[in-house]
């Protein structure tokens, strides 16, 4: 097993370890450790909320969910050599659950979740048609996820981390801040917001000196998306096998990496999509001196996806075009004809007795395949959604039978709204 540099110590909470990660990004967040060149180690991780959802029948924790706590990230790693201009190269060896335990109170021991967000604490990528609060719990067994809130449906899981990336220059940190800013500007009232600004309220800042504590949380940015450096990516194929080429921007390149991911659909799209865990990823490393300059990645990782793919075959395609719901015609919105793609794909399964938000957890937790299938036709771009028919427990394909009916359950509570 490679050395383990950053142990979690499950009965405790995040900012209770022996090393304290970070929830925030900031160029003066100092690393908890060091590796060289070629160096493989292994780094534990919790799930991104650190213990707030519970494994029960009740969806009031994601309706309350802290998001001012998220995410909580194992790092920064500094390696040795890195300099800004170079490409430091990731290779994830292997990753999974938290290791030696089975069952127990933190995601990950056994057991992972699933959340649809309301609307008023960040939403999702339908959050017009699903404004409330609802949780599915997943359970493992071995690499299978099968789940108590959604019936007759079992997938093996593609294990990965939602986030992972270096550490931004304080230039680089300036540009996010002024821009997300003024995209908030257009319309400061929406909600949810249209970006987060740097939130002191909850920061984890690692062993950053109590003297710069209040000025770094006032000017780190959020870890909800994806930039330049990485970050919140939630790419389902950044599994074992992968080798990622990250942009270095600070003196070691300051690596961090945590929200595994037990499963997740392209576009996680209630939010809370994947089937959140905590648990271990191992990793190896190794950076290509002025490499941003020699092949032109000045900004955004590159990747090699790995090599643990869905192991499906046969599928079920669901197709959308640029045309909101109440007919208005959109220019090209690939965007939301995606959001068309998973509407067809939900309407489709309640046919079989699924309750509306059941469908729209599993298209964020299953191995769906999403994909822009044209963005040129104009007016209209088209999207389409790829949904495994093997992890059904039945024949989802349309047939002169007529759909069948899934065994539901009776009990309305795990999957009721809360206001």
């Amino acid at each position: 097993m490679p050395e383990l540099i950053f142990p979690l110590d499950s009965t405790k909470k995040f900012t209770d370890q022996a090393k304290i990660g970070h929830n925030r990004w900031h160029p003066e967040i100092p690393p908890v450790a060091s590796v060289r060149p070629g160096d493989s180690f292994r780094v534990h991780c919790r799930e991104w909320f650190d213990g707030a959802i519970h494994n029960d029948d009740s969806a009031e924790d994601v309706r309350d969910a802290p998001l001012t706590t998220v995410h909580a990230l194992s790092g920064p790693f500094a390696v040795e050599g890195a300099e800004p201009g170079d490409l430091l190269v990731v290779d994830i060896l292997d990753l999974g659950p938290i290791p030696q335990e089975d069952s127990g109170p933190l995601a990950g021991q056994g057991w992972g979740y699933t959340g649809i967000f309301p609307t008023k604490n960040g939403g999702g990528f339908l959050t017009e048609q699903f404004p409330d609060a609802y949780k599915a719990i997943w359970d493992f067994s071995g690499q299978i996820a099968t789940s108590r809130h959604v019936p007759d449906v079992s997938f093996t899981g593609i294990v990965h981390p939602g986030l992972m990336g270096t550490a931004p220059s304080a230039e680089l940190l300036a540009k996010w801040n002024a821009r997300e800013s003024a995209l908030r500007a257009t319309d400061p009232n929406r909600v949810p917001p249209l970006s987060l600004p740097p939130e002191p309220q909850d920061a984890i800042l690692g062993s950053v000196p109590a003297s710069d504590f209040d000025r770094i949380a006032g000017e780190a940015a959020r870890t909800a998306p994806p930039r330049e450096n990485g970050g919140n990516q939630d790419i389902k194929n950044l599994t074992q096998g992968s080798r990622i080429f990250y942009p270095v921007f600070v003196p070691g390149a300051n690596l961090s990496v945590g929200d595994l991911h037990f499963s997740q659909g392209d576009g996680e799209i209630t939010f809370c999509g994947a089937i959140e865990m905590g648990g271990f990823i191992d990793l190896r490393v190794e950076v290509i001196k002025d490499g941003m300059r020699t092949y032109g990645v000045q900004e955004n990782a590159i990747f090699i996806p790995g090599r643990t793919a869905p192991q499906y075959s046969d599928w079920l395609a669901f197709s959308g075009v640029s045309v909101t719901l109440d007919g208005e015609q959109r220019y090209l919105d690939s965007h939301l004809a995606y959001q068309r793609a998973c509407l067809h794909a939900i309407d489709y399964l309640t046919t079989f007795g699924y309750r509306p938000e059941q469908a729209y957890l599993l298209l964020g937790a299953a191995p769906i395949e999403g994909r822009l299938s044209g963005v040129v036709d104009i007016p209209n771009s088209c999207a389409t959604v790829y949904l495994p028919t093997a992890i059904f427990d039945f024949d989802v394909r349309p047939s002169a039978s007529g759909p069948a009916r899934i065994r539901q359950q009776t009990a309305a509570t795990p999957h009721a709204a809360f206001d």
